[in-house]
């Protein structure tokens, strides 16, 4: 039966679209069955030809095998070859998609079941499938040699902190530490690049708040799942074919605030909208957090400034509304081997203009850094037990402000 369902599909697609019938998973399997060469063929065998028929008809197509494994957290399409990432960073899979034309009908199936348009007229959709996953989309000619598709995969259960222990993305004796600072409400930003692991660390942080609290989530396209009884989230909304309808992240932080939230969470601060998450956990709002693209720790001030510019908030402004807001960056990178945390900072000011400078309190294969003593007193003072890890040394040689690698990072494979 090798090629039937792809032979059967582009039949099956010119039946549906002469009669006009809707593509149903029952009209599927009658479509299917009325074919000569699947006459014979068993129920159960008659069922898995027309899986994967809708599969291709109205669904993930030849991805779809992939998109079901759960170690998979990204599909990347380049024309017609597939690459996957399955934690221990990209490798080419031999998936037969047909020709270019086929994959761009495909792309524009998925945007299509987003209610995304994708033509020569708009060459490109951002968007989010049914299943959480991830979808961007580039049709030719600006996919040079396209189309292009990325796809980030969605968890639907969080890991949990033991499970990041268990894969060496955080070490062991940090956890208490994560724990500690949850506890004590410090608000923090967990930093790193694209696809180091930002989203699945702050899903399983928020997995730490009391089940008593109510925590508010404010994204861009809704990643965070946290296994937590009391979340809200509310999702930014783009234009639509007539470019009204646009809901920012600005809005959505402002409409946040009037929802009683224990812990305000911007999924990812990209814009103006950080001046306005900086207001919220400037009155009362503590135990907030976020993430935010940053390669460095060190970056963070700068990244800040240049997104508060965007809000018009003057440096001075910014650096003292994070001062007051904002307490722990928690540094994440992603290896060869999987995503681990890499540091462990304060934000803290410094000098006559009270700019923020960033202090390691930890760094992963060097041990504790400058701002450990600071770390353990903020804790103390919130009446949080501090934590083994910060109460080994005081004393040793001072560590240096930027995280360096670790020499062996432990696996991992989560996005």
């Amino acid at each position: 039966m090798t090629g039937l369902p792809g032979e059967l599909a582009a039949r099956v697609r010119h039946r549906f679209a002469a009669d006009g019938a809707p593509v149903t998973p029952a009209a599927i399997v009658s479509a299917v069955r009325a074919e000569p060469e699947v006459a014979v063929l068993g129920d159960t065998a008659l069922l898995r030809v027309a899986d994967r028929v809708h599969d291709d008809l109205t669904g993930a197509g030849p991805l779809a095998p992939l998109l079901a494994d759960p170690a998979v957290t990204d599909i990347l399409v380049n024309g017609v070859r597939v690459w996957v990432d399955r934690g221990q960073g990209l490798r080419q899979v031999p998936v037969p998609l047909g020709t270019v034309d086929d994959v761009r009908r495909l792309a524009q199936r998925l945007a299509a079941a987003c209610g995304r348009r994708l033509d020569d007229g708009s060459p490109y959709a951002d968007a989010r499938l049914p299943d959480g996953t991830r979808l961007h989309a580039v049709l030719p000619p600006v996919a040079t040699d396209g189309p292009y598709l990325s796809l980030r995969t969605f968890r639907q259960r969080p890991f949990t902190l033991d499970e990041l222990v268990a894969h060496g993305t955080v070490p062991r004796a940090v956890a208490p530490l994560l724990h500690a600072m949850v506890a004590a409400r410090l608000a923090y930003l967990v930093v790193g690049g694209t696809g180091s692991g930002k989203t699945t660390l702050l899903n399983t942080m928020l997995g730490l708040v009391p089940p008593t609290e109510r925590i508010v989530l404010v994204e861009d396209a809704a990643e965070l799942r946290p296994a937590h009884p009391h979340v809200v989230g509310l999702q930014a909304r783009t234009s639509n074919v007539e470019g009204a309808g646009t809901v920012g992240l600005s809005d959505l932080v402002r409409q946040a605030l009037r929802m009683r939230p224990d812990r305000l969470v911007v999924g990812e601060c990209r814009g103006a909208e950080v001046v306005d998450l900086l207001a919220a956990l400037n009155t009362g709002h503590d135990g907030g957090a976020g993430t935010l693209h940053a390669n460095a720790p060190t970056d963070v001030p700068a990244r800040l400034e240049a997104l508060g510019l965007l809000g018009g908030l003057p440096r001075a402004a910014l650096h003292a509304q994070v001062t007051a807001a904002l307490q722990v960056l928690l540094q994440v990178r992603r290896t060869g081997q999987g995503r681990v945390l890499e540091s462990v900072c304060l934000l803290v000011p410094d000098g006559p203009e009270r700019l923020l400078t960033v202090v390691p309190a930890w760094i992963r294969g060097r041990g504790l850094g400058l701002a450990a003593r600071a770390l353990a007193t903020l804790l103390a003072e919130r009446d949080v037990p501090v934590p083994p890890i910060l109460t080994h040394s005081w004393a040793g040689p001072a560590q240096p402000v930027t995280a360096t690698p670790s020499a062996t990072p432990a696996p991992e494979a989560q996005r």
